[in-house]
């Protein structure tokens, strides 16, 4: 597994929410839904994104939208149109005055809007969790990441609006490869974060995927550089270079994000957790997670299911 990868798998969709929504103009939506990562495939027509206080942003069909939420935003057919309906929490669609459009607008299996044949056509889909895992990858992106969408996008239109055995397995991963195509995009386009340039490193590559790939394992920098064919001191100092962090620190960070991501599963155990994670007992779990989260993993995992 390699960091982007690993990183994804903090908002893999699972039963993801997706919409193909019709419309023609004038229309405007505002989202308020809270969900923290959202993607918006323009397949026809071309849409205006902003955020509350930011410039609008063009998306002209063929591009897809990346957006970090939890923050609200608009989506409309120009920056000038009044917001007409507000996208809840739980996808609940309402008129701004808080009357139900959802029946009304209802266009069949998973499509949604003022008619079948509108100029505008949008694929809407919306990652309901954040995982810990993926705060990091969720930290690395602006608000809103703009690029093209290319054959999975029109696979997406092909596929969205099937009743078919299966359909929500075969949605989830069309979801899953469209945001891994437009953060590769995003990354090789822009700026890219330490951890995302460093998986190209032959040395600090190998290393990051040895820690994703067995987080159990007793790690030292010796053994992992050992692994990787160079000293120790080579090691903690390319890998610090590159990451912006020391090889130690990184999988603490791994260890505990995997372990928040566990705690989520109804039937965890704080011991099973600490023993998948690297963690020798849940005493040894606990005093990490209080020293680097703040909260006790018990606090932490009441917390994410109240």
């Amino acid at each position: 597994m390699d960091q982007l990868a690993a990183l994804l798998d903090g908002p893999r969709a699972r039963g993801a929410f997706l919409l193909r929504t019709i419309l023609d103009p004038p229309w405007s939506l505002r989202i308020q839904d809270e969900a923290p990562l959202a993607v918006v495939a323009q397949v026809r027509g071309e849409s205006w994104i902003w955020f509350d206080g930011g410039e609008p942003v063009r998306v002209e069909p063929g591009q897809v939208a990346v957006v970090r939420g939890p923050e609200p935003y608009t989506v409309a057919d120009d920056p000038a149109t009044p917001p007409q309906i507000v996208i809840h929490p739980g996808q609940r669609c309402a008129t701004v005055d808080g009357e139900s459009v959802h029946q009304a607008m209802d266009l069949g299996v998973r499509t949604w809007g003022d008619g079948p044949d509108g100029a505008t056509v949008l694929l809407t889909g919306a990652y309901p969790m954040e995982g810990a895992v993926s705060r990091r990858l969720l930290d690395a992106l602006p608000p809103l990441v703009v690029q093209p969408g290319g054959a999975v996008s029109r696979l997406l239109d092909a596929e969205i609006a099937k009743d078919e055995p299966g359909q929500e397995a075969v949605l989830d991963r069309l979801l899953d490869l469209l945001l891994i195509a437009v953060l590769r995009a995003h990354f090789a386009t822009h700026h890219a974060p330490g951890w995302y340039r460093a998986m190209s490193d032959p040395v600090v590559g190998k290393a990051m995927r040895m820690l994703h790939n067995n987080p159990a394992h007793p790690w030292t920098v010796a053994a992992l550089a050992d692994e990787v064919g160079v000293s120790r001191a080579a090691l903690a100092r390319r890998f610090t270079e590159l990451v912006g962090e020391p090889p130690m620190t990184f999988l603490t960070d791994w260890r505990l994000s995997l372990a928040a991501d566990l705690l989520r599963e109804p039937d965890a155990t704080i011991g099973s957790v600490a023993r998948k994670v690297g963690y020798g007992s849940p005493f040894a779990l606990s005093a990490a997670f209080k020293r680097v989260r703040g909260v006790s993993p018990r606090e932490h995992r009441d917390g994410v299911t109240r």
